[in-house]
């Protein structure tokens, strides 16, 4: 399919060629895409956009963007480009604040996400949450002892859902479906579990996996 990436950090450029290695057709949106020439080049199956470009591109979108630009970039795209489509967001409302002994601050409460947040300013558009909990180095065939890691997902549309998980298969993840969009806020703070041994003993390769009773 034509994916969509609002976005030109490390997570936007790794989700970008990871999609395109496997058959998609990538376009990143960016402010200035000139400067991600080089990295496209090198990436055969992705092209370079600006944001609204890559909204209108992309049968299903990834938003892959600073937390606290989130909803700003939202909000410079025409809904019409946006309604319908499912939209994965990726992103954590970081505070700018630094960590506490490997705890990061969160913008938003214990009783709200920014994902909750997103959703209800395009109300259109099915939102998804995915790859919020896990470092840009892991998210594409993450080969780990432990076998498939999990990617923790909920949003309000059950065939969104779907597809997202159809996706995280592609690129080597097993998925657990925590149901709607109030499970972001549950889903969101993982990335601070995440964070704290990266930045308490410099430890960024690991990822979570939920494990099931048989049956």
């Amino acid at each position: 399919m034509n994916i969509g990436i609002l976005g030109s950090g490390a997570v936007a450029q790794t989700l970008g060629a990871g999609y395109a290695s496997k058959g998609h057709s990538v376009m990143l949106g960016s402010r200035e895409p000139a400067q991600l020439a080089a990295w496209a080049a090198g990436h055969p199956g992705t092209q370079l956009g600006q944001p609204a470009e890559a909204a209108a591109f992309g049968e299903l979108l990834v938003l892959a963007v600073k937390g606290s630009a989130a909803t700003a970039v939202l909000a410079g795209i025409d809904p019409g480009l946006l309604a319908g489509k499912v939209v994965i967001d990726t992103c954590n409302p970081i505070a700018d604040a630094a960590p506490v002994d490997g705890v990061l601050s969160y913008f938003t409460g214990p009783n709200e996400s920014l994902f909750e947040r997103l959703q209800a300013q395009v109300p259109a558009a099915r939102l998804v949450k995915a790859f919020n909990s896990v470092g840009a180095a892991a998210m594409i065939d993450p080969d780990l002892p432990g076998g498939p890691p999990t990617m923790f997902i909920c949003g309000n549309d059950a065939a969104a859902k779907a597809t997202v998980q159809g996706l995280l298969a592609e690129v080597g993840w097993e998925t657990a479906d925590m149901g709607s969009a109030v499970a972001a806020r549950a889903i969101e703070p993982l990335c601070i579990l995440w964070c704290i041994p990266g930045f308490r003993a410099n430890r960024w390769g690991h990822a979570f996996r939920l494990l099931q009773p048989a049956g």
